[in-house]
């Protein structure tokens, strides 16, 4: 962990909260879509396949929470729309560098196994996209103005999703 230099508080990556907003909406939109347009479910519905549906959701769960204890054991933010007030770098974000969004992604997925709902994978795919767009880039930007070298080091030597 590496504490933030003094900058002023409005300097953050973004002024909206992006990541939960959109997986709500995405939800929302899979389980609407599969009232108005259902498409089949391509898998089959057996055990190995659900195993496997479960264990991403598990994996994601485990993500989001071992994130969200770093977060909180570094004293910085969890919330997207605050400024970052110390760069993590161990627990899950010494792999990944988006450990709370992948874990969505990863319950996005289990979701769509559970209720075979092809379009929560579809949300998914679609999660993934907005939130690199409309958070990840700014977030990776708001992380280089604050902790500049060290930032880049840590980015060198993580990936952004797996």
């Amino acid at each position: 962990m590496t504490p933030a230099p003094s900058r002023p508080a409005t300097d953050r990556a973004n002024t909206f909260p992006w990541p939960p907003v959109l997986l709500v909406a995405l939800v929302a939109a899979g389980w609407v879509l599969e009232r108005l347009i259902a498409l089949p479910w391509p898998g089959t519905d057996d055990t190995p396949a659900r195993i496997i549906g479960i264990g991403f959701g598990v994996i994601g769960v485990v993500l989001i929470a071992w994130a969200i204890v770093e977060l909180r054991r570094a004293g910085t933010t969890v919330m997207p729309d605050q400024a970052s007030s110390a760069l993590v770098t161990r627990g899950p974000f010494a792999r990944f560098r988006n450990p709370i969004y992948l874990g969505e992604v990863l319950l996005l997925l289990t979701t769509a196994e559970l209720t075979k709902n092809l379009w929560f994978v579809a949300a998914a795919g679609a999660f993934a996209g907005l939130v690199t767009v409309l958070q990840i880039g700014p977030e990776e930007r708001h992380l280089e103005a604050r902790f500049g070298d060290a930032y880049r080091a840590y980015k060198a030597k993580s990936r952004r999703w797996i």
